[in-house]
């Protein structure tokens, strides 16, 4: 089962080791970032019963020593801050691609004038932003290239959050997409309580002209089926409303990605 889990971790690393390499990231800094990751999910899930793990009881859970863990449990907190940071500026675009009201008869989402408290722009953003202030939102997606401004006119350049511009945005993106997939993974591998959605569809043999057909097919009803389902959940989600009892709070939706690379494998040509 070691040697299984050895496997499965270093295939699982590879594309996450791509990044950090692109990035300069070195095996010590991994390293030490792992550690961290390894102390603070052995405290939140690893305590017995309902009670919090003790110093002791993590050190001998991570093999990490006493002193390190205590260091490491008392550096500041940071709860996915780019969760919060982007949310209001996702549901602004969704609002924008599913309320008719900005939307041309061919339901695409209009230019959106920009100025005063009663521009177009400023009432999208009241309406599905919050209290976040019109500039904040306007900010956020102009620095991430979600929107061109034209004098006052705001144009949606792409059709949802897609932070091309933003390396600190894609990098938020990235962690939060591989942690929800990651997440479901652990729990279906767990086989605790009833199994979540996890499928896929992939072949090994085709050719890049057909690839580049089933993309942009595959683009089209992945956008089609989104949209709908984001229109229900919108339906369910409270908003703002303030929620008394953490137990009955969630965050759910479905991810879908693209699956695309080179075959490394060898060709058997034997008969």
């Amino acid at each position: 089962m070691h040697l299984a889990l050895q496997k499965a971790v270093t295939k699982m690393l590879a594309p996450l080791v791509r990044v950090l390499l692109r990035h300069g990231v070195s095996h010590g800094d991994f390293s030490s970032w792992a550690k961290q990751a390894y102390v603070e999910e052995a405290n939140r899930n690893f305590g017995i019963g309902n009670k919090k793990p003790t110093v002791s009881r993590l050190a001998i859970v991570t093999g990490i020593n006493r002193k390190e863990v205590k260091r490491i449990l008392e550096l500041p907190s940071d709860v996915s801050p780019g969760i919060s940071k982007h949310n209001r500026a996702i549901r602004v675009v969704t609002g924008w691609l599913q309320d008719h009201e900005f939307n041309s008869a061919e339901g695409e989402p209009l230019p959106l004038n920009y100025g005063d408290v009663n521009s177009a722009f400023s009432q999208l953003v009241r309406r599905y932003g919050g209290d976040v202030p019109a500039r904040a939102v306007l900010d956020e997606l102009v620095r991430v290239g979600t929107v061109s401004i034209n004098e006052n006119l705001v144009t949606l350049a792409r059709k949802g959050y897609v932070p091309h511009e933003s390396e600190e945005a894609m990098l938020t993106l990235f962690s939060t997409s591989a942690r929800d997939l990651l997440t479901t993974l652990d729990h279906n591998v767990s086989g605790e309580g009833l199994s979540r959605l996890q499928m896929s569809v992939a072949y090994d043999n085709v050719s890049e002209e057909n690839l580049r057909t089933f993309q942009k097919i595959s683009n089209e009803k992945a956008l089609a089926l989104l949209r709908e389902l984001d229109s229900t959940l919108a339906t369910f989600d409270r908003g703002s409303e303030s929620v008394s009892d953490s137990s009955d709070r969630f965050r759910t939706g479905l991810g879908i990605y693209f699956i695309e690379e080179p075959f490394e494998g060898k060709q058997n040509n034997e008969n």
